[in-house]
């Protein structure tokens, strides 16, 4: 789960960070009326789960309320990365004599988190680790004591010459790590942290990605969920007890299992084509999630072929059947469907398929390498 900038600041103050000021409106005038409530130039920024908000032009600098009216009229119901951009932050400006990077992400590998501090911020940072890698300082924090004090004062040098300058980002760091874990994050960045000209450390932006298993246990996060600004067809499979991610591709794969579902994918590239999603129906045997999962897939306009995937070891293969038949009776499909279907009740799932004028293959690659044929405009073997 996303967070909006104007969210993690919010956390970000709770556990001590400086972050400036700032209000959240969602029409013109109230910019305007923001803007003149600081009382000083501002920053109107695009509030949307997105990045590159700066070069799609949804961050803006305004010298008056009269400006921070108009360009709010811009951001507001302005595009970013296909989400329509709904309310702005309204902050002052800050006046910057230097910018640094600070992130933190859940690194798989070593199963631990890791910091990430350059001098190099208010850019990409992966392009910053692309071509200037050795700008960049990572360093695994045990979290049996978390990011102790010396730990945090050589990532400060490593930003700073200046003792005092290292310090105080020393201190942000560790109160970012207590956000970061407090809030059960993937990722929790400032970028930039800046000094001002008056010589103080502030949070300028922050991004915060919550793990979507740490909500059931922090109700208080959850609860900070913007749906509208999340992509409406994750939001309805969500609601559905399905896992799915869009994706650019053409091949809508419909799979039993995240690890098959990885699988399907890779194949799918493998034979030359692009999956337009993972979607995974899980173990249940019940036919309506396979009603929906249909039913979100054929409302994504690229989507060329449908490839079922399904490998029934909980899963009973007649139950995915009748969901297939349902849906099919409910809105005829427009696209051509391959499936691949073995295990638990096989024999009686094939039946029910082939009394609907359906076939199923038992072999994965051939059913993936008719699929991506199928998506590129060639004819069923």
């Amino acid at each position: 789960m996303n967070l909006h900038e104007y969210q993690a600041k919010d956390i970000f103050r709770s556990h001590g960070i400086s972050t400036p000021a700032g209000e959240v409106v969602t029409t013109p005038s109230a910019a305007e009326s923001a803007a003149a409530r600081a009382g000083g130039p501002v920053m109107v920024k695009a509030q949307v789960h997105a990045g590159g908000r700066g070069k799609a032009g949804g961050v803006k600098y305004c010298k008056s309320p009269a400006e921070a009216r108009e360009k709010a009229s811009a951001i507001l119901g302005m595009k970013i990365k296909g989400l329509t951009v709904e309310k702005v932050l309204v902050t002052p400006a800050a006046e910057i004599a230097s910018e640094a990077y600070v992130g933190i992400i859940v690194d798989r590998a070593r199963k631990k988190p890791v910091f990430m501090v350059s001098a190099a911020g208010g850019m990409d940072i992966e392009e910053v680790a692309a071509k200037t890698p050795e700008k960049i300082r990572y360093h695994a924090v045990d979290v049996r004591y978390g990011l102790l004090p010396f730990e945090a004062l050589e990532l400060g040098f490593f930003l700073y010459s200046d003792a005092k300058l290292a310090r105080a980002a020393a201190r942000v760091m560790q109160q970012l790590y207590a956000a970061f874990m407090g809030s059960g994050c993937s990722l929790a960045e400032i970028n930039p942290l800046v000094v001002t000209s008056a010589g103080e450390i502030l949070a300028l932006d922050g991004k915060m990605v919550i793990d979507d298993n740490e909500l059931d246990r922090r109700p208080e996060v959850e609860a900070l969920r913007d749906v509208s600004s999340e992509n409406p067809a994750e939001v309805d499979a969500r609601n559905h007890s399905l896992s799915f991610i869009m994706l650019e591709g053409n091949v809508g794969c419909v799979v039993n299992g995240a690890g098959l579902a990885m699988a399907t994918m890779d194949l799918v590239k493998y034979y030359g084509g692009e999956p337009a999603n993972f979607l995974d129906i899980g173990g249940s045997s019940n036919p309506e999630k396979v009603v929906n999962a249909l039913r979100i897939i054929t409302a994504d306009a690229n989507v060329k072929v449908i490839l079922f995937n399904i490998f029934g070891g909980i899963t009973r293969t007649d139950d995915v059947a009748n969901g297939i038949v349902a849906a099919i009776k409910a809105s005829p499909l427009k696209v051509p469907l391959v499936i691949r279907l073995t295990g638990t009740n096989e024999e009686i799932a094939l039946k029910i398929l082939a009394e609907n004028g359906l076939n199923a293959s038992a072999d994965m690659d051939e059913a993936v390498e008719q699929a991506v044929k199928l998506a590129k405009g060639g004819k069923a073997a």
